[in-house]
């Protein structure tokens, strides 16, 4: 992804606990990086795909059709995505 380059006038605050803060700091290490700057370009990259995903796509008749299909299912009960979605996740 390509970004102009642009004074940095505006600040972010986050707040994590210990544990996230010690593994940012140890994934930025590896990346040659500060944290600030590793936050920074995964945050951006981040954006991007989320906004990317929501901007727009085409489909054909038939996709289309299968979509709507889909849309249009009842919703089926999924016990064991049920239970994988209460378990706590990597970083709490």
């Amino acid at each position: 992804m390509s970004t102009l380059p642009t004074s940095k006038t505006e600040r972010i605050d986050v707040r994590a606990s210990t544990s996230v803060k010690q593994l940012l700091q140890e994934a930025a290490l590896s990346s040659h990086k500060s944290v600030s700057e590793f936050l920074l370009d995964a945050g951006v990259t981040a954006a991007a795909q989320a906004l990317a995903d929501r901007q727009r796509f085409e489909l054909d008749d038939a996709q289309w059709q299968a979509f709507q299909h889909a849309l249009d299912r009842p919703v089926q009960h999924k016990p064991r995505l049920e239970a994988l979605l209460r378990e706590p996740g990597l970083l709490g």
